[in-house]
């Protein structure tokens, strides 16, 4: 046999290796993809959602597998989901907002694929996004948890993506995607007061009104802290709107509080007893007198006819789980220097430092106290919450504690 034939023989040979290799990757890969074009876009076939304020989960469910791909926005803050070769149609009932989830939108964008943008009620962190096989193999589901948290963890995610996403998107949006929020650095106070709107808290016996009474006594606490210019000092309401409990919760979080109070004045049915109390937050109340009052308290969303949803309470028991010790003894130091301040200008309940399942106070990161000015139940006491010279006095104790907390925590780094 000649060279020629030899040589002719041999190329034979490597053409039909590779001829066998073209064919073994269109089969593996330009096959599919043609099958998958002919059964058409995936079909979402539902969306979910559960949670509260402070935890959110969202499920959508598909016929067959997707592919998607996520990032963030702000101004305002959200999550934008984009699913390739897809239609989503849901229905409107399921996308009315809750909890964390301000509003859902949706749409085609280009080459068939769609957009899942959710808009939530500020910072917020994506914990994780799975994609996982339905257990009786009737499809596929998108599973989202996400969680309030501050500014300045929402601004590191956004720097991070920035990084990931500097090469593959238009200067315009780059700079959607990366720009932060105005940083500050002083010692963040959130304070709340109590009840609001459509939930007035208790009644006095002239006629005083919780909500007003606590409205007024936090504004005159910010003025007070405000004009020592150490601090970054918000209040969860500067009106009469009703707020719900994981709301307040969600606020403290997403502001990046070193430290929350709740004000409030309640009632009791013995008329013999006044005085402020300082409550931190605990699984198991210090006496019946504080699981009472926690009870109450844990209503106020009921007041707007919001009941508490089995998802929501499961939410609030894991955050009661994930309340960090370190957290708790935060707590409980600044409530024991503000009983101490407290004491040495308005009078003190017996035993005044108590605890007990506040929902309102089980942030798991900032440190949380709730403060009973006194009992509207007393005519004594609601003479005094609405006498500015005591109301006074009562402000300048919680401000020398929150000085002496601040400066503690300051000086320890945290």
């Amino acid at each position: 046999m000649g060279l020629k034939a030899i040589t002719n023989k041999r190329l034979g040979g490597w053409v039909g290796v590779l001829c066998c290799a073209l064919f073994v990757v269109f089969a593996s890969m330009i096959l599919p993809a043609i099958a998958r074009a002919a059964e058409g876009p995936l079909a979402a076939t539902g969306y979910k959602m559960a949670g509260d304020a402070t935890k959110m989960r969202i499920v959508v469910d598909f016929d067959r597998e997707p592919n998607p791909r996520w990032f963030l926005l702000r101004g305002p803050h959200r999550l934008v989901i984009d699913v390739p070769n897809s239609k989503l149609a849901f229905s409107a009932k399921d996308l009315k907002a809750r909890g964390l989830i301000k509003s859902v939108r949706y749409g085609q964008i280009e080459a068939g694929a769609s957009r899942l943008i959710l808009i939530s009620k500020g910072p917020f962190r994506v914990d994780k996004l799975d994609v996982l096989k339905n257990e009786d193999g009737s499809g596929y589901r998108m599973a989202v948890d996400i969680s309030a948290v501050s500014d300045r963890e929402f601004d590191a995610a956004l720097a991070d993506q920035a990084v990931t996403t500097a090469s593959t998107v238009s200067p315009d949006k780059r700079e959607r995607l990366a720009k932060p929020a105005p940083a500050s650095h002083k010692f963040t106070i959130v304070i709340d007061p109590g009840h609001g709107g459509v939930d007035g808290g208790a009644e006095g016996l002239n006629g005083t009104v919780e909500k007003n009474v606590t409205l007024a006594f936090a504004k005159e606490l910010r003025d007070k802290l405000s004009a020592e210019g150490k601090y970054d000092i918000s209040l969860t309401r500067d009106d009469d709107t009703f707020l719900r409990l994981d709301d307040r919760v969600r606020i403290a979080r997403q502001r990046g509080a070193n430290l929350f109070i709740s004000i409030h004045a309640d009632t009791i049915r013995l008329k013999g007893i006044r005085g402020a109390t300082v409550y931190t937050v605990s699984d198991k109340a210090s006496d019946p007198e504080a699981q009472a009052l926690a009870d109450r308290e844990n209503l106020s969303d009921q007041f707007a006819g919001m009941e508490i949803k089995e998802d929501s309470q499961e939410v609030t028991d894991i955050l009661i789980d994930l309340i960090r010790r370190e957290t708790h003894s935060f707590s409980m130091s600044f409530a024991q220097t503000l009983v101490g301040e407290l004491g040495n200008s308005v009078g003190l309940i017996n035993n005044p430092h108590r605890f007990a399942g506040f929902r309102v106070l089980k942030a798991p990161d900032v440190p949380s106290v709730l403060v009973e000015l006194g009992y509207l139940s007393n005519a004594k006491d609601e003479a005094q919450l609405t006498n500015p010279e005591w109301r006074g006095k009562a402000a300048d104790s919680i401000s020398k504690a929150v000085s002496a907390f601040a400066a503690s925590r300051v000086n320890a780094g945290g």
